[in-house]
């Protein structure tokens, strides 16, 4: 029912900065939470970042100062700039629209590597 389109990622040098985007189709965009998690090679999946529809955030420590998350509902898209890029920052980075179910995009590569 509801597709969520990744975009942004790729490799970038450690204090590089990506702008990652995940726009979702469907009318209740405006209505529910947004974020992402991410997966490294190794690890259990953690969350990243979230925001609510009334704009509030919530970052995992590990990013906290260097990610922003932010949604355009105008555009149903949502956003995770990453700035200052660590390579343990490396994962495959997954969008998710909070709901009734849950729905998750497909994923993107972030690479932080010199």
């Amino acid at each position: 029912q509801v597709q969520l389109v990744e975009s942004g990622g790729g490799l970038v040098q450690p204090g590089g900065s990506l702008r990652l985007s995940c726009a979702a189709s469907g009318s209740i965009f405006r209505f529910n939470t947004l974020g992402w998690h991410r997966q490294a090679p190794g690890k259990q999946r953690e969350l990243v970042s979230f925001i609510r529809s009334d704009g509030s955030t919530n970052y995992a420590n590990s990013v906290k100062g260097r990610f922003t998350i932010s949604r355009d509902n105008t555009k149903n898209t949502v956003y995770l700039q990453m700035n200052s890029l660590k390579p343990e920052d490396t994962a495959v980075y997954y969008c998710y629209m909070a709901g009734p179910v849950t729905s998750w995009g497909q994923g993107t590569q972030v690479t932080v590597s010199s």
